[in-house]
């Protein structure tokens, strides 16, 4: 068949990740390849009798068509709680609920992104943004890393070269892929480049409230004084993934915007995921289930990093996350990562190899470890063989 497809269609191509997940459903397979919440941790038996309870009391208006921008009570209780826990002064008009943050990246593509535009971002940066952007082929202009998140005084010398860039896109907390975090100076340092270059900052915040240790850092939309930045949410992270609700936070005009390009999207997101969550946070602390969530993950983390040092050669790099889901590893330069996954698969073990993660690309030699899904003991045993594997490099 010969189909007359738009020129985006050729930019579509599978998820490297989902790609490898196919793999790794095999039991036998120890995989931290995905960015998967522990299932064991869903509050199922509290979400099945608020079910019931939802379907007996009101079940024709939960089943019923809604509201394009969201259930009022949710988009409330997201701007009274969610946002302050981030810093941010706002309200639910400010609120539109997005299925998962996901469609809030976008939604910010499709609204500010003509073809060939310049998208500015973390080097490396999330997967899944660079998907959305590329069906825009987008241009890139990677801006590098250190401990402390994008390096400033690199991304305003990039403004400054490119002043048509549209977008500035980042995930300031335990970033995806390396689980590093923005410093506040920084925050506050690209709230200001936002403001003075005009250019929109996407703030991409799913892990921002799994922090294990100190307090959580203020987001960049919190110092955002005239309206640059928006700000996209989920409970996908913090709650259960399955329902596909986040949100974003963003100045009014531009959620109107929002809301326009969703009535043409999905008119809405699902009428009763919205209340489960909604009358899950009004009926129980959120904030005690996420307590839960970190403390296991932190556990997790810990172990994960604790093996890396037992069974990785010592010359390897790899970062100490505060939070969220990942750690990155940097092998030597001569080391592809992507051959390497097919040595570890032989061992019973995956990965995500950390070239996809590069916007242009380069940089064989990374990978992006998941610490969140596997049990303690398959974690020891799964950086004990993947150790082996890499080791072989070393020798």
């Amino acid at each position: 068949m010969k189909y007359r497809f738009a020129l985006r269609a050729d930019t579509l191509k599978g998820s490297e990740i989902r790609e490898i997940l196919k793999l790794t459903e095999l039991p036998e397979i120890i995989s931290f390849a995905g960015g998967l919440p522990a299932p064991e941790l869903f509050p199922v038996e509290t979400i099945t009798q608020l079910t019931n309870k939802i379907l007996t009391e009101e079940g024709q208006l939960a089943l019923q068509y809604g509201s394009t921008d969201g259930l009022p009570l949710l988009r409330q209780i997201i701007a009274n709680e969610r946002m302050a826990l981030a810093g941010v002064t706002t309200t639910a008009d400010n609120i539109l609920i997005t299925s998962g943050s996901q469609q809030g990246i976008d939604f910010c593509a499709r609204i500010f992104l003509n073809d060939g535009d310049y998208v500015i971002c973390e080097d490396p940066s999330y997967l899944g943004a660079l998907g959305v952007f590329n069906t825009y082929h987008a241009k890139y202009l990677p801006i590098p890393m250190d401990d402390d998140g994008m390096i400033i005084e690199e991304l305003e010398k990039t403004l400054q070269a490119y002043p048509q860039a549209k977008v500035i896109y980042t995930i300031p907390d335990f970033q995806n892929p390396t689980g590093r975090t923005m410093s506040i100076e920084r925050r506050k340092q690209l709230a200001k480049l936002a403001a003075k270059y005009q250019v929109v900052v996407m703030e991409d915040n799913p892990y921002g409230e799994l922090i294990f240790e100190g307090k959580r850092n203020p987001a960049i939309k919190s110092f955002d004084q005239d309206g640059w930045v928006i700000y996209m949410g989920s409970f996908s992270k913090t709650f259960c993934p399955g329902y596909r609700i986040g949100w974003t936070c963003a100045d009014q005009e531009l959620i109107n915007k929002f809301i326009l390009l969703k009535q043409t999207t999905d008119l809405q997101s699902s009428t009763i995921a919205q209340r489960e969550i909604a009358y899950y946070m009004r009926d129980n602390s959120l904030d005690e289930h996420i307590q839960e969530i970190i403390k296991v993950y932190k556990a997790r983390r810990d172990l994960m990093l604790d093996s890396i040092a037992q069974y990785f050669p010592a010359a390897i790099k790899y970062t100490y996350p505060l939070g969220g889901l990942f750690t990155w590893v940097e092998l030597k330069s001569e080391i592809d990562t992507a051959a390497l996954l097919l040595e570890a698969l032989k061992e019973n073990v995956a990965f995500v190899p950390g070239a996809a993660f590069f916007p242009n690309g380069g940089h064989r030699n990374f990978l992006r470890l998941n610490y969140s899904n596997m049990a303690d003991e398959r974690i020891v045993e799964g950086i004990k063989r993947l150790g082996k594997v890499i080791q072989r490099y070393y020798e």
